[in-house]
């Protein structure tokens, strides 16, 4: 526990001034009938306060991805960030427009709609990346690639790696030193809201998890 925390203190990760959070709230949302899956609401908040509430307290500042509705995102207190392309290219043009606008060394992503994520996602991470450039979620069954803590100077590399016409996340990862961290312990806290099915399960997980915190 020393080491990390050693490490930690070396790459500035010891101070949330050293990171920027970037909430993926982009996308088409296809799969929702094209609802702005960032302002579905759950348990009486839009989506996307759950991520936010996540990153809160360990960063500088939290940006919200989002490519429509922008005012109701602004409204939240984030500072909204577009894709430079239209037409919804994917989830790294977001994350290259939050890798763009950071004013800090580090970047935590979070994807909008994951709203069981724990609390203590950033600081796990963080623990581990040591010299890597990248460190990675993964739930014990699979890898979460857009939940992740990277260099922010990674952001020239990624532009250059859109110009050529690519876009999967884990391709783009594997130019870079990257770790994955291991996340199984709370593994239902990795579901994600993807279908109209999903909205009361995940609710219903939400209230478990209010009322626990309650007894």
């Amino acid at each position: 526990m020393q080491q990390d925390s050693v490490s930690r203190l070396a790459l500035g990760l010891d101070s949330p001034q050293a990171v920027t959070g970037l909430v993926l709230a982009g996308g088409r949302g296809q799969r929702l009938g094209g609802k702005d899956k960032g302002l579905v609401n759950l348990n009486g908040w839009p989506m996307v306060s759950y991520a936010m509430a996540v990153l809160s307290g360990h960063v500088a500042e939290v940006l919200i991805s989002a490519n429509r509705n922008l005012t109701e995102y602004d409204a939240l207190g984030g500072r909204v960030v577009r894709d430079a392309e239209p037409g919804y290219p994917g989830p790294l043009a977001g994350l290259l427009a939050g890798l763009e606008a950071a004013h800090t060394p580090w970047l935590a992503v979070v994807p909008c709609d994951t709203p069981l994520l724990p609390h203590s996602l950033l600081p796990r991470l963080a623990t581990t990346i040591g010299d890597a450039d990248i460190a990675v979620a993964h739930d014990g069954e699979r890898l979460h690639p857009v939940i992740a803590l990277m260099r922010t100077a990674l952001a020239d590399d990624l532009g250059q790696y859109l110009a050529s016409g690519r876009h999967k996340v884990r391709d783009w990862h594997q130019r870079h030193r990257c770790v994955t961290v291991d996340f199984s312990d709370c593994y239902d806290a990795f579901a994600n809201l993807n279908a109209e099915q999903d909205h009361t399960r995940i609710n219903a997980q939400l209230n478990a998890v209010s009322a626990k915190k309650h007894q």
